[in-house]
C-alpha cells in the first residue's frame, strides 16, 4: 500500500492557517524538509511523520488515515444517528460517519413550532475556533448568537463562530429544518 502523505500535509497545514516555518517550529523538522515532503520529493521516515502529525494534532494512524477503511465513506439513511441530546420539541440526525481525525460534522435538526436547539444561557456545545454553517430547509428561524438575533428563512444559509453562546429558536406557525455543518478549529486568529 502507497500513502501518499505530501498533499494532506500541505492541506492540513493550510486548513490550520500554519506556514512551513510555523509547522517546522512545531515538529522540530525543517521547513526545507517539510516542503519536499510536501512536494512529494521524498517521503518522511516514520519517525519524522510522527513528529509532523504531533505539529498537526493528529496520531500518525489519522495522518496516514491507516485506520479508515478508504477515502469513500457512504452514511446511508437508514443508518443515520439520531441524536442522544433529546430536548423537547428538537429532534437531531447526524448525518456523517464518526472517523478519525474528521474536522467536521453535518447534522439536520427539525424543530417543532415555539422549540429551540438549546437554552440561551447554555454554554456553546463546540470546540474552540469552531465554525458553522446552518442552511435553512424549510420554516423560519431566529439564530440567537452572543446576544444578538438573526431572523432566516427557507433557503437561507449563515456562516458563524460556533464556540460563542447560540441556538436556534423556530418561532412557527409550523415546523422548521436546518442542515448544519460544524467545522473543528479553522476559525483565524
Amino acid at each position: 500500500m502507497t500513502v501518499t502523505v505530501g498533499p494532506r500535509i500541505r492541506a492540513l497545514r493550510e486548513a490550520g492557517g500554519l506556514s512551513l516555518r510555523d509547522l517546522a517550529t512545531r515538529t522540530g523538522v525543517s521547513a526545507p524538509m517539510l516542503s519536499q515532503v510536501e512536494r512529494g520529493e521524498t517521503s518522511p521516515t516514520l519517525q519524522v511523520a510522527g513528529r509532523i502529525a504531533a505539529g498537526l494534532d493528529l496520531s500518525l494512524s489519522q495522518l496516514l488515515r491507516l485506520d479508515e477503511s478508504g477515502t469513500v465513506s457512504i452514511v446511508r439513511r437508514d443508518d443515520t444517528k439520531p441524536s442522544t441530546r433529546t430536548k423537547t420539541g428538537h429532534r437531531t440526525e447526524v448525518l456523517t460517519a464518526a472517523l478519525p481525525g474528521q474536522r467536521a460534522e453535518l447534522s439536520r435538526h427539525t424543530l417543532k413550532p415555539n422549540a429551540a436547539t438549546g437554552d440561551p444561557g447554555d454554554p456553546p456545545l463546540h470546540e474552540p475556533g469552531a465554525r458553522e454553517i446552518a442552511h435553512v430547509e424549510t420554516g423560519t428561524l431566529t439564530l440567537v448568537i452572543d446576544g444578538e438575533r438573526h431572523e432566516l428563512h427557507a433557503g437561507d444559509t449563515v456562516t458563524f463562530d460556533a464556540d460563542l453562546p447560540h441556538h436556534f429558536e423556530n418561532p412557527g406557525p409550523g415546523e422548521a429544518t436546518f442542515l448544519a455543518v460544524v467545522a473543528a478549529g479553522l476559525r483565524r486568529s
